[in-house]
């Protein structure tokens, strides 16, 4: 059961691979450049995002530069790092949309910007409550940490806490609004990202903004017992699907190359008691003729996770998801084609999620550093 377990931990993304875009509209968006010098600002070339300098969001840490060998090929907003070297915990304040839904997204690379050639060790808070612990595996790769919560204040702190396993430091933080009536908890907690894939994927590279207008990040993958489906047609999932994933990453389906077997994908979470949601995206990427037909069911360790049939519309997205959090020891899901189902099951995109209970709330006093 290692089919996705190296998606376990928040992914580690280079940001190379990202594909060149043009601007789109960034309403709400938050992008800080942590260590940019005070009042400087750009556009990233690669996705024509606006970001700003930190300055104005802390006031602690100071500002330093990866090495120029690990500069080549890097997004912008990865050159700079803001450290803090000083006090056990360092805070953004960052103004928001009161009870508004938003993804937020922490990157760190570490780029060997302190000269120690030392990957350190240390924790991330939303406000008083513990989010993750920023680990790396290399000092060129990034690590990113992403939730998705509803503030009931006007402001978010985040926080970076000293751990005694090195120096903490972040690279960029991100804010995108996202609609208030996706990615709903059924106890009200927030989301932490598992993994987003794109499994079809034909380009091996990594979508976000502008084809995801929400930029949402969504990583190619691959498997041996699938192949890839794919349209020059344009998806539509503007009007009839809230969660909006983009067309780019919709035009392209994963199918099983055995067309009378399923499509099998797995993981195994570390703790067995932690609570999973799962959003499943389809749409029919082939113009099937009159005597064909595409069905199938969706099954979750052999029993059925969805009551209906899955037959995806024509270059229309539908998306199924979990109302209530799952857990098991370990997740094995199936999508089976019919008897009377003439093609194989496919599968465009898929988001995971798990659970994590930031129930501290935030006063004035978590915005402070010590």
């Amino acid at each position: 059961m290692e089919m996705l377990k190296h998606f376990h931990f928040a992914f580690s993304l280079v940001f190379a691979f990202l594909l060149l875009v043009h601007a789109q509209d960034q309403s709400g968006f938050v992008s800080l450049d942590c260590g940019l010098p005070k009042n400087s600002n750009y556009s990233e070339p690669t996705t024509k995002i606006y970001y700003i300098s930190d300055a104005d969001f802390i006031d602690s840490g100071v500002s330093k530069s990866i090495s120029d060998e690990y500069k080549a090929g890097l997004q912008q907003q990865v050159a700079y790092v803001r450290s803090f070297p000083q006090g056990a915990r360092n805070c953004y304040n960052i103004n928001v949309t009161s009870r508004t839904k938003y993804l937020v997204r922490a990157t760190f690379l570490y780029g060997n910007y302190d000269g120690l050639n030392k990957l350190p060790q240390f924790d991330l808070h939303f406000g008083p409550n513990y989010w993750d612990t920023v680990k790396f595996e290399k000092v060129d790769s990034s690590t990113i940490k992403e939730i998705i919560h509803v503030p009931l204040q006007d402001h978010v702190h985040v926080c970076l806490v000293n751990t005694g396993d090195g120096t903490p430091f972040i690279s960029a933080l991100e804010l995108r609004p996202l609609t208030n009536g996706t990615y709903v908890t059924s106890s009200g907690s927030s989301l932490a990202l598992f993994f987003r894939l794109d499994p079809g994927s034909v380009s091996n590279g990594s979508y976000r903004f502008p084809y995801d207008i929400h930029d949402r990040v969504w990583r190619p993958y691959t498997y041996s017992k699938w192949t890839q489906l794919t349209t020059t047609g344009t998806v539509d999932n503007g009007s009839n699907n809230k969660y909006q994933p983009p067309p780019e990453v919709m035009r392209t389906a994963a199918t099983p190359i055995n067309a009378s077997e399923p499509l099998v994908f797995y993981w195994t979470p570390d703790d067995s008691k932690a609570e999973f949601y799962v959003y499943l995206h389809f749409a029919e990427v082939q113009k099937l003729e009159a005597n064909e037909y595409r069905a199938f069911t969706v099954n979750l360790n052999g029993a059925r996770l969805y009551d209906g049939i899955v037959s995806p519309t024509y270059l229309y997205t539908n998306t199924i998801y979990t109302p209530s959090a799952l857990t098991a020891e370990n997740f094995t899901f199936s999508l089976t084609r019919l008897e009377n189902s003439t093609l194989p099951p496919i599968l465009n995109a898929i988001e995971v999620y798990k659970a994590i209970d930031f129930s501290q709330l935030e006063t004035e006093q978590d915005d402070g550093t010590t």
